[in-house]
């Protein structure tokens, strides 16, 4: 079979596998389109929202329709790098016994790894956290442990800040997503959240989704495939550096924001990790919607979602980041001419 067959039925079986989720977690399309592509792009991402809103039950049914396992973790204040990695306790007979931590658990099965309000955590552990991302690997036991098809999902809880810590510019850059998971605003999918017992038994809501729709363990050659299969033309490779340049100068791209003095926005913006994770969501997408050209709307639709959580605003902006980071966003798409 040619690769234009191959990825023609990997994209039934990804739409497929969209369906299946939206049915588990009603009233996120937008979330879960944005996780699909992060699981072909072979990135990790940030999950941003208020408790209760099914972050734990959208990457569960990630997991279940991946076939790899799934591992999730809690921050907190006192959590420590070798909780990651190993347990110890006394067994029955008062000895003490060393166990495999939930990095370790299930080896190179591993494919989903949640971590639970990650701002909770210490920077040492954000720091492990940073090699499992970058290597897919960690060190233990004076050998390292391979983890070649696990993605990282962290969760930052939007309400409560006390004893949080900031994630650094290098964690949150290793990132290639953050994807906002709201309250659903439909009255009919509220209603059968509140009241269709279908939703109140999350393991069997879980277990009816197909296992091994898609493979986990064959995603980063599909991946691979995806990427050197959609084609570009250089008009878009132009539009692509002139997106990076108004996201470092907006200034000098005429983008004007409400009393802000654009040339002190920005204290950093995007990196060329970031913009190399922009184009290879960009290009998911276009394999998504049955394309094998890239085109601007590609690049539209994966933007903000790719590119906002990099953008580090000077600390007299800080406070209205949550204005000034999607207006931005914006003005630069609305500045910069596409092809």
């Amino acid at each position: 079979m040619n690769t234009h067959h191959q990825l023609g039925d990997w994209r039934d079986n990804a739409l497929n596998f969209e369906r299946q989720i939206n049915r588990t977690v009603i009233g996120q399309y937008d979330a879960v389109r944005h996780l699909l592509i992060a699981v072909f792009a072979r990135g990790h991402a940030l999950l941003e929202g208020q408790v209760g809103v099914g972050k734990t039950t959208l990457l569960r049914a990630v997991a279940q329709g991946l076939g790899g396992d799934y591992q999730r973790i809690e921050g907190t204040i006192d959590l420590m790098p070798s909780d990651l990695i190993y347990y110890t306790y006394l067994n029955s007979e008062g000895r003490p016994c060393v166990d495999p931590g939930p990095l370790l658990k299930q080896g190179d099965k591993l494919s989903i790894f949640f971590f639970n309000e990650i701002n909770r955590a210490r920077p040492q552990v954000h720091s492990l956290l940073l090699r499992v991302m970058a290597e897919r690997s960690v060190s233990a036991f004076n050998r390292d442990y391979l983890m070649p098809h696990v993605q990282v999902f962290a969760d930052r809880n939007r309400v409560e800040r006390e004893e949080t810590f900031e994630l650094p510019a290098a964690a949150r850059d290793r990132f290639m997503m953050e994807i906002s998971i709201d309250t659903p605003t439909e009255n009919a999918v509220l209603d059968a959240l509140m009241f269709d017992p279908r939703f109140h038994d999350v393991d069997q809501l879980i277990s009816t989704i197909a296992t091994d729709i898609v493979p986990y363990y064959r995603l980063n050659d599909i991946a691979a495939t995806i990427q050197t299969s959609i084609q570009t033309r250089p008009t878009l490779h132009k539009y692509a550096l002139d997106l990076w340049q108004a996201s470092r100068q907006p200034a000098d791209y005429g983008i004007r924001l409400s009393d802000v003095d654009m040339t002190r926005v920005l204290q950093a913006g995007a990196s060329p990790r970031g913009m190399s994770f922009f184009l290879r969501a960009a290009k998911v997408r276009a394999w998504l919607e049955g394309r094998d050209m890239l085109l601007p709307e590609d690049m539209h639709a994966v933007f903000q979602v790719t590119m906002a959580h990099r953008l580090f605003l000077n600390p007299i902006y800080a406070y209205r980041k949550e204005d000034l980071i999607p207006a931005l966003m914006d003005g630069i798409l609305q500045a910069v001419a596409a092809p």
